[in-house]
């Protein structure tokens, strides 16, 4: 498994923990990371860090981002595990603008099919599609075509 992912994997766990029980961000994350950062290196883990706590710290923002967007779909009744996917999507799309749009939605995809179920995977990527309008990436500027210049005015 690649650092970023495993970072993502700590960041949720933290997220979920933080969630289920009513933990502290940083508590959440030093029970997360005494268990699982074993196989995680310094800079795994400060990625993991930035962005599980910076996801906490936002909470009721992003909630409310993924609210408008998740159509009959109230947060306490999603699973604790997508939503919280969901949470950590959402910051990453919001506070982390250098991750590619596609690199966030792939990466939550493929963790909420680890954690979660086939038709959370339905459900999540279809919130996220509804999300990535907090941030397109932006389109390549086409080169505009220099327009000749008018030829020269006849001389009387």
């Amino acid at each position: 498994m690649g650092r970023r992912r495993l970072a993502r994997e700590i960041a949720l766990q933290t997220l979920y923990v933080a969630d289920v029980s009513r933990t502290p961000a940083e508590e959440a994350f030093a029970i997360v990371t005494r268990r699982e950062g074993g196989e995680a290196d310094a800079e795994t883990l400060a990625f993991a860090r930035d962005l599980a706590l910076g996801a906490l710290g936002r909470i009721e923002e992003l909630d409310a981002t993924i609210q408008a967007r998740a159509e009959n779909w109230a947060m306490n009744r999603m699973a604790a595990v997508d939503r919280n996917v969901l949470r950590l999507a959402a910051f990453e799309l919001t506070s982390r603008p250098e991750t590619p749009l596609g690199v966030v939605i792939d990466e939550a995809i493929e963790i909420v099919r680890k954690y979660s179920t086939e038709e959370a995977t339905r459900f999540v990527n279809g919130v996220l599609d509804a999300l990535k309008a907090v941030r397109e990436e932006p389109k390549p500027k086409k080169a505009k075509a220099k327009k000749p210049a008018p030829p020269p005015e006849p001389e009387p």
